[in-house]
């Protein structure tokens, strides 16, 4: 009985790391996946229209570069100006720009598409 009982324990702690690493968050938005977790969305779904109007407002240069913007997409290092969000859209970590015709948001260390607003 105390071998079958440690030989479980043994079992269920070795499963453990397992089950663990197994908690990611993957949040999908219009079929792409993004895999950042639900606080780092970017604009937050009730706050996209008043943005998408803030922005449009601004009236920002349009960048044109080759290829498709999507979730994921690296920006080049020069050609493209990166705006603040005004902290009142809560994204205050990511740079706005117009690309291709559509308004994105940026993480600005890296340049990468973390959000298409539409």
């Amino acid at each position: 009985m105390r071998k079958s009982a440690f030989a479980f324990i043994l079992l269920a702690g070795a499963a453990l790391p397992t089950v663990a690493s197994a908690q990611a968050v993957i949040v999908e938005d219009r079929g792409v996946t993004t895999g950042l977790a639900p606080d780092d969305i970017g604009i937050a779904d009730d706050l996209r229209p008043r943005f998408r109007e803030y922005v449009v407002q601004e009236n920002v240069p349009d960048y044109d570069i080759p290829g498709r913007i999507v979730v994921g997409t690296t920006l080049p290092e020069t050609g493209v100006t990166y705006y603040d969000v005004p902290q009142r859209f809560g994204a205050n970590r990511y740079r706005y720009s117009r690309v291709n015709g559509q308004y994105i948001l940026v993480e600005p260390r890296t340049r990468r598409v973390v959000q298409v607003i539409e």
